[in-house]
């Protein structure tokens, strides 16, 4: 039964997705400005930029939004300061993990991602104390940790999600890995 009105609940229904869809253009255009101010405003010569542009098409993002990001990168729209860097920290059962961060207040950034990891059991690492585990390559780490606690299982995913909520997080690696068969009762 969809309530009093069904237009309230359509109206709530998009208002969400809007909201989701606006977090994740911010993330792009955020990538496609640093990419773009890093190496270039061409795509055509520059392969990071193609590929956050190639990312952003793929999540139907408008043209309009993708020039605007461009042009914030060589100073055509008033655009931001923006900073790239990366945090490293350290969950539940000695889980590792690497965060992708473009932000433009790296005090509030780290002071976000520091509350994080501490509601869910965690802590922030210094630099280095955890790019051992990534090594060069952050989507294959150089050894996971087996999880077969549900509790833990269930802390560390909320942390991943969590982590990734954040508007200027970029990319979440962590080295865990959960079996199937736990995987399916956490998620049921």
């Amino acid at each position: 039964m969809s309530g009093h009105s069904k237009w309230s609940t359509i109206k709530r229904d998009k208002g969400n997705n809007d909201v989701k869809r606006a977090q994740i253009f911010t993330k792009l255009a955020r990538a496609i400005t640093v990419n773009a101010k890093k190496s270039g405003p061409d795509p055509d010569s520059n392969p990071y930029l193609r590929k956050a542009i190639d990312a952003a098409r793929a999540q139907n993002m408008p043209k309009d939004n993708i020039d605007r990001a461009i042009a914030k990168a060589t100073g055509g729209a008033g655009g931001e300061n923006l900073e790239e860097f990366v945090l490293e920290g350290y969950g539940v059962a000695g889980v590792a993990f690497m965060i992708s961060v473009v932000t433009d207040n790296r005090n509030r950034t780290l002071s976000e991602v520091r509350g994080v990891f501490n509601r869910h059991g965690g802590s922030l690492g210094s630099p280095g104390s955890a790019a051992y585990v990534f090594g060069t390559e952050p989507d294959s780490p150089s050894f996971s940790i087996r999880i077969s606690n549900s509790e833990e299982a269930r802390k560390l995913l909320t942390l991943a999600d969590d982590l990734e909520g954040l508007d200027d997080v970029q990319k979440v690696y962590a080295n865990f890995d959960i079996p199937d068969d736990l995987s399916d009762t956490l998620s049921a």
